[in-house]
């Protein structure tokens, strides 16, 4: 057994670790990120980049077949390998070297293993080996161990193999068959993939499709998967799956029906990576979502912080906000906040304070890479009248708008903004149409700074382009 002592100890090297790590750093400290599997985590390797690697040629194509020119030009179809080699690249071909160089590069010591927590300030790392390490922090651990696909319990479904996230972003091959299960962002998205890639796929949803956005968004994308061939059964789950002796899947319905399959994929939920951290040291129940204050500090049952204060929690794992870009955001907060409590200086808690992490709660930016695209931010009708507002929403044509006519040939799509009517601010955003991801940091900006809608009339967008939406939200919401 080996002892070593840095400023930091940071658990996980995901995109949210590595970016704890690299702030406290800069801020001139030391740190030691432990890590068990892949640096770089689970959107290097199997969400963020090999999914949408997967979505884009598909993308691509459906582009250049919307304008008449283009169309003329494509003469053949998807080349399968092709798209996967491309989804290889961008995943590394699952291996982490680079990541690993980057963090030499940032002076992060690495220490490979699964880190559990074993005393206050300590975190004790069991490699492949069974050797262990025991890392001591001056200052604070972090816990930036994020989550892994949630099986339901469903008869049969875990004697049947099935594929989570991880294997639908990492498969050698297509199934002519796919049955997906859950119909959220990642079982929508997935279902357009691998319909693009030539399988026949089912979608099977309890909950409905995407349930947390706004209706017309999840009408746009219901008929297209139609469109492209996806099979839907909504507002049913299964009752039982099983794998048959060659090979295939039986999916049977609570009406007594049955889906045959080669492949099914699990998309109903994730679940934190906290089972092996070592809670119990902190009174925690390991296999929990760690509770955190506005500076990511993890908070006891007793609603206050851990110890005294030093152990913090960034990431999926808190549950704030399950997208990695909200993580990063996550990991730049605590890790000045970290710095900062340090060198013993004041830390700005106010709600958007440089070290309160307020934006997971007013903010949050989201594209879902579905044909068509949704990208929102910030509130929905729905979820501003739960929080109390009194909201006014105002919807427009986005086949209307000049520049969308331009993009493609029968464009179709449509925008549409919340506004808080105290306030007169934007406090939500959606959008559904062909590369509407490209709206949403405008968006994004005018929520987190909550511009006043008499300001944003003086933000005038350029002709002709797909964001001249905003003029024509504002024409229809009204000038006094």
């Amino acid at each position: 057994m080996t002892e070593q002592t840095f400023d930091a100890v940071v658990i996980g090297a995901g995109p949210v670790g590595e970016n704890v790590a690299d702030r406290i750093v800069q801020g001139g400290f030391t740190v030691a990120i432990v890590e068990r599997e892949l640096v770089g985590g689970e959107c290097s390797y199997w969400a963020c980049m090999p999914t949408k690697a997967l979505l884009r040629d598909a993308a691509a194509l459906r582009a250049a077949r919307g304008l008449p020119g283009a169309r003329a030009a494509v003469t053949g179809e998807l080349d399968t390998a092709a798209v996967l080699a491309r989804r290889d690249a961008f995943a590394a071909h699952w291996h982490d070297d680079g990541q690993v160089g980057w963090l030499d590069s940032a002076g992060i010591t690495l220490v490979r293993g699964t880190g559990r927590l074993s005393a206050a300030r300590t975190v004790e790392v069991t490699d492949a080996a069974g050797a262990t390490t025991v890392l001591h922090a001056r200052h604070a651990v972090v816990v930036a161990t994020g989550t892994s696909a949630r099986l339901p319990e469903i008869p049969g479904l875990a004697d049947a193999a099935p594929w989570t996230s991880r294997e639908a972003a990492s498969a050698q091959a297509v199934p002519g068959r796919l049955a997906v299960i859950g119909g959220g962002v990642v079982g929508t998205e997935m279902a357009t993939a691998y319909a693009a890639l030539g399988s026949q796929v089912t979608l099977i949803a309890r909950d409905g499709l995407l349930p947390a956005v706004e209706p017309f968004a999840r009408d746009h994308v219901a008929e297209s998967l139609k469109e492209h061939g996806v099979a839907l059964h909504l507002s049913v789950g299964p009752q039982r799956v099983d794998r048959n002796g060659d090979g295939t899947v039986r999916i049977t319905l609570p009406d007594g029906a049955v889906l045959e399959t080669d492949e099914v994929l699990v998309a109903t939920g994730r679940t934190p990576n906290t089972a092996t951290v070592g809670l119990d040291h902190v009174d925690l129940t390991p296999g929990d979502w760690l509770r955190v204050d506005d500076s990511l500090r993890v908070l006891g049952a007793d609603g206050e912080p851990v110890g005294d204060g030093w152990l913090y929690a960034a990431g999926d794992v808190n549950r704030r906000a399950l997208l990695t870009h909200q993580g990063k955001y996550q990991a730049r907060a605590v890790g000045d906040t970290i710095v900062a409590r340090a060198q013993g200086r004041d830390v700005d808690l106010a709600p958007w304070g440089r070290h309160a992490a307020t934006a997971d709660e007013r903010a949050v930016p989201q594209v879902i890479f579905t044909d068509p695209e949704i990208a929102s931010v910030g509130h929905t009708a729905a979820s501003a009248k739960a929080a109390g507002l009194r909201i006014r929403v105002v919807e427009y044509d986005l086949g209307a708008v000049a520049g969308a006519s331009l993009h493609a040939d029968g464009y179709t799509g449509r925008a549409a903004m919340v506004v808080d009517e105290d306030r007169k601010v934007v406090v939500g955003f959606t959008a559904v149409g062909p590369d509407v991801a490209e709206l949403l940091h405008a968006a994004t900006i005018a929520v987190a700074g909550e511009v006043p809608l008499d300001r944003l009339w003086h933000a005038v967008p350029a002709y002709p382009t797909v964001s001249e939406v905003w003029l024509r939200l504002l024409e229809t919401y009204g000038r006094d």
